[in-house]
């Protein structure tokens, strides 16, 4: 198994390193706006603990960031009107992990709208911000 690297992008959003546009931090977590968005209101739920994906995470870590990732799904559907929601979390390389460190993907599907590709394009600043408040407001 690989080992975890502290410099991979998320670690340095952590630290303050690098901005996100941040919809809510607690102690085990932060959710934040994914700026490479499969649709419109696609957010991240990143766990503080340092684990580079689901097979070396502390199982009390995965535990308590669980309920968190269900508020988030929730509040997504809510404030983007989704008519469903994807909930991915890939683990190495070969199953489409790209960033490093543990992080689920929370993804409004939209009836009849096919979603983008993983890291297709950048979002617009503006509207992540927008989306960003409309999601934390729904916490």
């Amino acid at each position: 198994m690989m080992t975890y690297d502290s410099t991979n992008i998320f670690a340095k959003i952590l630290k303050g390193e690098l901005p996100c546009h941040k919809v809510h931090e607690d102690d085990n977590a932060l959710v934040m706006m994914d700026i490479f968005p499969q649709s419109k209101g696609h957010t991240l739920i990143v766990p503080k603990a340092p684990s580079r994906n689901l097979l070396d995470a502390d199982p009390a870590a995965i535990s308590a960031v669980m309920p968190l990732v269900q508020r988030v799904a929730r509040a997504v559907k809510a404030a983007t009107n989704a008519d469903g929601i994807r909930l991915a979390q890939f683990n190495e390389a070969p199953a489409g992990q790209t960033v490093f460190h543990l992080h689920f993907h929370v993804i409004p599907v939209y009836e009849g709208v096919p979603l983008g590709a993983h890291a297709g394009g950048k979002a617009d600043d503006a509207e992540l911000a927008a989306l960003a408040q409309d999601i934390a407001a729904r916490l």
